[in-house]
């Protein structure tokens, strides 16, 4: 049950769950469910965070950016976690061990800047909240807030773990033994739907508290970290690593604040600081938070998001995000961390291992006609193969 204190704190980003019987039995139905991940796992990834923030490692974590039911059978999160394997292969050239975290198996909600959209004959409808709140179609049934969709949701990622382990089982017997053992895949996602996460809370046997077994590792997005609201508390109170996306908007006062509530009492490394300010701000707002957290800069794990704040309109309508720009943004973000003494931890990505034109590659493109013929994404903008193959031997050529 999600504790009374929690329910008195405002939650931003949340759906309007039209039946609250139906949202209550839910609830239940999740709370009886098997964690997803266990503990010790959880722990372990806190361990590997450890040697990020040490400087020792370092962190790809990629893969979509809205999960689509449609696309979370067993072969397709086996096919994202391949391309996260070769990604991290890639960035092991530069000699630093690469710690692997999945955008997957349970990446089903996003939150939004307009609760409703206008279709082009007027209709206004409710936006698309990722495939755990409503359906991608654009029809007012298809966009209603159905809580049923959380145990769908579940029950894929639940599937999606199995695939990673078959996975696992099979480089093992491909000869792949040791290498797999040493790198495991750990998934994550962001925190955002809290009748979701509260109900896969379980008891956290070594650590004592409660562990989101939702995931191994869970973030706080840039739009629902505020201080005094409902997602910062759940991240508080949960002993698993955590993020928290930071923009441009952010203080040093804030990210002071943030620091001392998830980072104190907790191993080095357990809090992802996951920056996402866009190319053309970075160099502005980023060293004074850095220099605000003085020595403590060195007690997290400083990511990268270098995707969401260069996202842009074609002469369409269509969104993308220029590779060049988020280029641009990890060579100032590494720069500027390391000025100030501090390692760059690692890149957070939105990827798909299909031949999608979602993104492109210079700024020149988006001055003429150009034509996104494969714009698969539910939602953002993401890096296909190739480019996302580009971005990350571009950051350990930054390192």
């Amino acid at each position: 049950m999600i504790p009374r204190t929690m329910l008195e704190i405002a939650a931003a980003h949340q759906p309007d769950w039209s039946a609250p019987e139906e949202l209550s039995a839910v609830r239940n139905a999740l709370r009886t469910r098997p964690p997803l991940v266990d503990a010790h796992s959880c722990y372990a990834l806190a361990g590997e965070l450890e040697f990020v923030a040490r400087g020792e490692a370092v962190v790809i974590q990629a893969g979509d950016c809205a999960e689509l039911f449609s696309d979370s059978a067993r072969h397709r999160v086996q096919a994202k976690a391949s391309q996260l394997h070769h990604l991290c292969e890639t960035a092991e050239t530069a000699g630093v061990p690469t710690v692997r975290i999945g955008r997957f198996a349970g990446q089903f909600a996003k939150p939004r800047s307009c609760a409703t959209e206008v279709l082009p004959d007027g209709t206004e409808i409710p936006v698309y909240r990722g495939d755990a709140v409503n359906g991608v179609t654009p029809t007012a049934a298809a966009r209603r807030a159905d809580p049923a969709r959380m145990l769908t949701a579940y029950d894929l990622a639940a599937s999606g773990l199995d695939a990673l382990f078959m996975r696992q089982l099979l480089l093992l017997e491909g000869g792949s033994g040791i290498g797999s053992l040493l790198a495991p895949t750990y998934i994550s996602h962001e925190a955002l739907l809290l009748d979701f996460e509260h109900a896969l809370l379980r008891p956290d046997p070594a650590r004592g508290g409660d562990y989101a077994s939702s995931a191994h590792m869970v973030w706080i997005g840039e739009r629902t970290r505020q201080l005094d609201h409902a997602h910062l508390a759940f991240a508080e109170r949960i002993t698993n690593p955590v993020g928290v996306k930071i923009g441009p908007n952010a203080t040093p006062e804030e990210l002071i604040a943030i620091v001392d509530r998830l980072a104190t009492g907790h191993r080095r490394g357990r809090l992802s600081l996951i920056i996402r300010m866009g190319a053309e701000k970075i160099a502005d707002r980023l060293p004074a938070l850095v220099a605000a957290l003085g020595t403590r800069a060195g007690q997290v794990t400083w990511l990268c998001d270098p995707m969401h704040g260069n996202t842009k309109k074609t002469t369409a309508g269509q969104k993308t995000r220029v590779v060049t720009e988020i280029q641009a943004e990890i060579t100032r973000f590494c720069r500027i961390l390391r000025e100030h003494r501090v390692h760059p931890g690692g890149l957070h990505l939105e990827v798909s291992p299909d031949p999608v034109t979602e993104c492109v590659d210079t700024v020149a493109e988006l001055s003429g006609a150009l034509d996104l013929d494969r714009y698969e994404s539910a939602c953002d903008p993401r890096l296909n193969p190739d480019q996302a193959q580009r971005v990350v031997r571009h950051f350990t050529r930054s390192l």
